[in-house]
């Protein structure tokens, strides 16, 4: 899989034996595994959110499937385009998805609330749109809608944020709407016709389509989740994650390197019923942020750019059992605890 956080690489087949070294011992105890290389990209901050850069191998403490893991390399990437040679910093383009959940059951209170985003995410992007800032935007409404694929085209981003705040429906990801060039684009990976509508009947499956969709474009994603919640709430009045979707998700999620942002759409209304809880645990569990007390949608925004300013790709190399298909979970540290770290949760491994 070749993808910027978790790019697997089978690389050597290796015997582990029991006994002496010869070749009768050999064939009736060895266990091949293969050896992979793992790429972890990861976000250092201070508490005040600030990135932090110059670290190295040594200021890492990492965890694949419970076992702590020596790291080969860091190389630390930036938005920023410096002016001199300074190889430290390795330039690199940003990825947004901006992927409004409608809830038709509310009604009004939906249609209040998105028509502020938008008119935020209008002055965000005219005002604060870097060059290297690709942004596709997307809806949730009983299925997937694609409203712009990705782009840094400030007036295509912007008659689709028209679209979403008229709830207009731009048809279907037909092969006639998808751009002939060769940027990244989620319009190519995604289902065709209404093999897209057909696949995407529940909001997991809505954002593991997307996942998959930006997976083939290199480098991190950063899907902004606007949202009241989803999902069931438990006796405990809190969201009860659906085993049946919600695990399978996740993994999709952190195996195509997309970190959810959920910004909670309850601001001063009381419409959650305690599924509003849904947007931490799939925020903490992709390596993203939750946002749920601010003045303005704007504040989310501008932190979501500042967050995204830099990071770490951390490489090392992991043993799995040969053709074993399977989710290994990563944990992710500092040694200084000072810092704030977030991380993909794992990846997928075979096929």
């Amino acid at each position: 899989m070749t993808k910027l956080n978790f790019l697997l690489l089978a690389l050597l087949p290796l015997a582990a034996t029991t006994g002496p070294s010869t070749a009768q011992d050999s064939a009736a105890f060895s266990d091949t595994v293969d050896v992979i290389e793992v790429l972890l990209d990861v976000v250092v901050s201070d508490r005040d959110g600030n990135v932090i850069v110059g670290l190295g191998p040594e200021d890492f403490v990492v965890n694949d499937a419970g076992q702590p893991v020596e790291l080969t390399g860091t190389t630390f990437y930036s938005n920023r385009r410096p002016v001199d040679s300074d190889d430290s910093e390795i330039p690199t383009d940003r990825y947004f998805i901006f992927f409004f959940d409608d809830d038709p059951g509310l009604g009004p209170i939906v249609t209040r609330q998105k028509l502020e985003v938008v008119r935020r995410t209008r002055e965000w992007v005219s005002e604060e749109l870097l060059p290297n800032d690709y942004v596709a935007i997307v809806r949730y409404v009983n299925k997937l809608v694609v409203h712009q694929d990705f782009t840094t085209d400030r007036a295509a981003l912007d008659s689709a944020l028209d679209s979403v705040a008229r709830g207009k429906d731009p048809g279907g990801n037909w092969p006639s709407r998808i751009e002939d060039s060769s940027g990244p684009s989620l319009r190519r990976a995604l289902p065709q016709g209404n093999d897209l509508r057909d696949a995407t009947t529940r909001i997991y499956s809505a954002l593991e389509t997307i996942a998959k969709a930006a997976g083939g474009t290199t480098g991190r994603k950063n899907l902004l989740f606007f949202s009241f919640g989803f999902g069931e709430v438990g006796n405990s009045g809190f969201f009860v994650p659906d085993r049946r979707y919600y695990p399978q998700a996740m993994q999709v999620l952190n195996d195509n390197n997309v970190a959810v942002y959920s910004i909670s759409l309850n601001q001063n209304v009381d419409v959650s019923g305690g599924v509003d809880s849904s947007l931490p645990q799939i925020a903490a569990e992709t390596g993203g942020r939750y946002y749920d007390n601010f003045n303005t949608y704007k504040t989310p925004l501008r932190e979501i750019a500042k967050d995204n300013s830099g990071y770490y790709l951390l490489s090392y190399r992991a043993r799995v059992p040969a053709g074993e298909s399977a989710y290994r979970e990563v944990t992710v540290e500092t040694v200084n605890p000072r810092f704030v770290v977030r991380a993909r949760g794992g990846y997928r491994t075979g096929d």
